[in-house]
């Protein structure tokens, strides 16, 4: 075997075996398939597709680049994947109330891609908190808390490692295909037996229409299920930010007024006991999704959640009393100014990715790798579609580290909403679910 013959059939529409696949995922980890060879099968990928058995057969050789876990605990091994959106900062909450129910759950992450905020980057708002491990002490921290948030280490899926970082130069991130083999090779190599996945639609999704959120959804559920990992998807709204809040500090913020008690954002609620009630009853621990969406709300509202979550965050560096004390150990922007209507009315639409560009013109976000990000930034208190505004109602809150940059993020952020005159229906949470 050997690249350019791969390239060259595949180009011509001949789909290549599962033991050609593996041949070029083991030389995209070793160095032996060069950037060039890499770039021209993305795009050969891109143009003429793998097919279901071809994105299963990549999607395991890229897993079985570098190291696969295993696991002996008492508990299933569960986890969940977004596609990525806006205030989307369910996996703080889940991880720990799964936890919680009985699973362990060792969540490997990513940080910020585009307009999108990355769990990494906010749980690194919290002083302290590493998330670059390794794999024994990811094993020890999911064998004692239960959970453990961390970054993928050069050992999980380094093909995955290199042919992402080539489509992200090549124009051909864009690949439903290639999509589905990166996001799963990672998730697999932690040797997962329940996997859910949570598909964003919207305008502060990737994926803009229902129509492309099912196609991706149903490519990485057969996917899933045909590399032996049991999986559900649910496709969820982005025609909004998911919190109030937007920016690293700002969501766990609202993650421990929900873990806690103090404040409850009924949307992030909703969406953690719909996901984890189907990570329960694909992990055998609940009778099916309801009767595990049940057990996932006690585990927050009794607050064994924010007991697990609290023991998760002093494991991987952050304070022993985080729990306790976040309003002190959370970092605070210096400039917070109001986002005025311009008149009144109801909110009709809201332009998501323009709330998260403007969060990373804040720099909250990355605009090239190696950017270095500001936790304290970013958007709160944003006002939903069909809420009531006026010129002396905000529409949020910016929070900058200078006059300047707030007074661009206020003209960015009034620009993405749009204000009608009747009252607009909030729109469905879960809009579908595959199995």
């Amino acid at each position: 075997m050997d690249a350019r013959t791969i390239n060259a059939h595949l180009r011509l529409g001949r789909r290549p075996s599962a033991e050609e696949l593996k041949w070029f995922a083991d030389g995209l980890a070793s160095g032996a398939v060069t950037d060039a060879q890499a770039g021209a099968f993305a795009m050969a990928v891109c143009l003429q597709g793998l097919g279901e058995e071809g994105r299963v057969a990549l999607t395991r050789a890229m897993r079985d680049s570098g190291e696969v876990l295993d696991w002996d605990l008492p508990g299933p091994v569960l986890d969940k994947h977004s596609t990525g959106g806006i205030g989307d900062c369910v996996s703080l909450l889940l991880a720990p109330a799964l936890a919680a129910c009985g699973a362990y759950v060792p969540m490997i992450s990513g940080r910020g891609l585009g307009h999108t905020g990355g769990t990494l980057d906010k749980l690194e708002a919290i002083p302290g908190f590493r998330a670059d491990v390794g794999t024994e002490r990811l094993r020890k921290i999911t064998e004692e808390v239960g959970c453990a948030i961390v970054a993928a280490n050069a050992d999980i899926a380094p093909a995955d490692r290199r042919l992402y970082a080539i489509r992200d130069v090549s124009g051909t991130v864009e690949s439903i295909d290639l999509i589905t083999a990166s996001i799963l090779s990672k998730k697999l190599a932690a040797g997962l037996e329940g996997l859910v996945l949570d598909v964003k639609v919207g305008s502060g999704a990737f994926m803009k229409t229902m129509e492309e959120a099912e196609a991706l959804a149903r490519s990485l559920v057969s996917t899933a299920q045909g590399a032996g990992c049991m999986t559900t998807a649910l496709i969820t709204d982005m025609s909004q930010p998911l919190a109030t809040a937007a920016g690293n500090a700002l969501e766990v913020i609202e993650v421990m007024e929900t873990l806690t008690g103090t404040s409850v954002n009924a949307a992030l609620w909703d969406l953690t006991v719909a996901l984890g009630g189907e990570l329960l009853a694909l992990g055998g621990l609940a009778a099916d999704p309801v009767d595990g969406a049940g057990r996932i709300g006690r585990a927050m509202e009794g607050g064994q959640a924010a007991e697990i979550f609290g023991d998760m965050v002093a494991e991987l560096g952050g304070p022993v009393d985080f729990v306790e004390r976040w309003p002190d150990r959370l970092p605070s922007a210096p400039v917070v100014r109001e986002v005025a209507a311009d008149n009144e009315g109801f909110v009709a639409t809201i332009d998501g990715e323009a709330l998260g560009l403007a969060v990373v013109g804040l720099g909250g976000g990355r605009l090239k790798g190696g950017d270095k990000i500001n936790p304290s930034v970013g958007l709160s208190e944003i006002a939903g579609i069909g809420e009531h505004v006026a010129p002396d109602m905000p529409l949020a809150l910016v929070h900058a580290a200078t006059e300047a940059e707030a007074e661009a993020a206020v003209a960015a952020v009034r620009a993405a909403f749009t204000i009608g005159e009747d009252v607009i229906a909030d729109p469905p949470l879960i809009h579908e679910r595959i199995a």
